[in-house]
């Protein structure tokens, strides 16, 4: 069995991308030098469209309705707004079974298909995109960035997000209407219940806690 290592668990509210984005690289280069313990952001974006290098290599671009951020996480397009949870995980991942990044992420989607287990929702992989899928739609985007094995960016989990926004965005090399939420698949959950979830079942998975 892997060491348990504890986290930092920081509850931000709303807050702008920007603001989160450089408060990220601030953490991820104190954790790297060990000023600080792994550490977990999680928060809500006023709704913007992040745009990976995948995407920015494909000349794709979202709709002119839609903010967007370039940033340098994996993937191509992913869709942030209300209705949504966002984890970044600022961790070190140094732990038995953390030896690559595709290792990492199907530590990340075995964790949130656990956690919404608990809810009686069985989601699952798709080989179509890294994830988490429910019922053949993606409703858990996944997308990190690495430094000396230490993260930045994260995951979102999409519960009641706005009608026809995330659907209508054709993210990460996926045709529109592949992404959708929760609420639109008959599961109402309450936001505070599925972090809850995540935090109690993050030692299961990640071999870490919340200090």
């Amino acid at each position: 069995m892997a060491e348990d290592r504890h986290v930092n668990v920081q509850f931000l509210g709303i807050v702008e991308y920007e603001e989160a984005f450089l408060l990220m690289k601030n953490l991820q280069n104190q954790r790297i030098n060990d000023e600080i313990i792994d550490t977990m952001l999680i928060l809500e974006h006023p709704e913007i469209v992040t745009i990976g290098p995948r995407a920015r290599n494909d000349g794709i671009t979202a709709p002119p309705s839609y903010p967007t951020y370039s940033v340098d996480r994996g993937g191509g397009l992913t869709w942030h707004g209300p209705g949504q949870i966002v984890v970044y995980p600022i961790f070190k991942w140094d732990l038995p079974d953390e030896s690559s990044v595709a290792k990492i992420i199907a530590l990340i989607e075995q964790w949130v298909i656990n956690s919404l287990a608990d809810f009686g929702i069985n989601c699952h992989r798709d080989e179509r995109m890294q994830g988490v899928w429910l019922d053949g739609y993606k409703i858990c985007s996944i997308g990190l960035s690495f430094l000396r094995w230490t993260s930045r960016h994260g995951f979102t989990i999409n519960l009641n997000t706005p009608e026809n926004r995330v659907e209508n965005l054709a993210g990460c090399g996926l045709e529109s209407s592949t992404t959708t939420c929760l609420l639109r698949l008959g599961h109402d959950l309450a936001r505070d219940r599925v972090i809850r979830s995540l935090i109690e079942t993050m030692p299961q998975i990640l071999y870490r806690s919340v200090v």
